[in-house]
């Protein structure tokens, strides 16, 4: 009995330590201090109606712009959709959470495109052929970009997947999504950068 007690407490202790790990690596993301980062974008990035937001990847601010290589080996940048709403989507093939939600951004894609709704799906870092295999078997048509060595990824401070930021027409950034988004969830995030009202 007392065995079952110890083994219960150590199972708990790893648990609770593991819980305090992963918080001081998410809650960096979610706390972040409006600095310095990516300031050198700012007069590449575009319009700033307020004249006074700062280029971060964080809620309310400009989103850093970036240029990443589309399946196609097209360069893609994020400043190419100005004017448009985006949804940027951090993830992999190996997270399962990712792939629930894809059908679902999948068929917003498809209902919303002609309101000018764009999707970059960022991949973390994984074989080109790897990438196209997993496209090919949800049949997602939206823009899915590679990430060598992850530097988008660590350049919107990505800890966890899938992320996913929701900027709208002027390039601020309305909602900072972590992990799987449900349906409603989902909707209700295109409703902040005005789709879907």
């Amino acid at each position: 009995m007392q065995k079952k007690n110890v083994k219960s407490k150590i199972l708990l202790s790893i648990l609770g330590l593991s819980a305090i790990v992963l918080g001081f690596l998410i809650f960096p993301a979610l706390n972040d201090k409006r600095g310095a980062l990516a300031n050198a974008n700012a007069a590449n990035h575009g319009s700033n109606p307020e004249g006074n937001l700062e280029v971060a990847p964080i809620l309310g601010s400009l989103s850093p712009d970036f240029a990443l290589v589309d399946l196609a080996g097209e360069q893609v940048k994020l400043s190419d959709f100005e004017g448009k709403p985006v949804v940027v989507n951090f993830w992999a093939t190996w997270c399962a959470p990712c792939r629930v939600e894809m059908p679902a951004l999948q068929a917003r894609f498809e209902q919303h495109k002609s309101s000018g709704l764009r999707i970059l799906a960022v991949d973390f870092d994984e074989p080109r052929e790897d990438v196209r295999d997993f496209r090919d078997e949800l049949g997602l048509t939206f823009t899915i970009l590679l990430d060598p060595g992850a530097k988008v990824q660590k350049l919107f401070r990505t800890r966890a997947y899938p992320t996913t930021f929701f900027i709208d027409r002027n390039g601020v950034i309305q909602v900072q999504h972590f992990g799987a988004m449900t349906e409603k969830q989902l909707d209700a995030n295109l409703a902040q950068i005005g789709i879907g009202i």
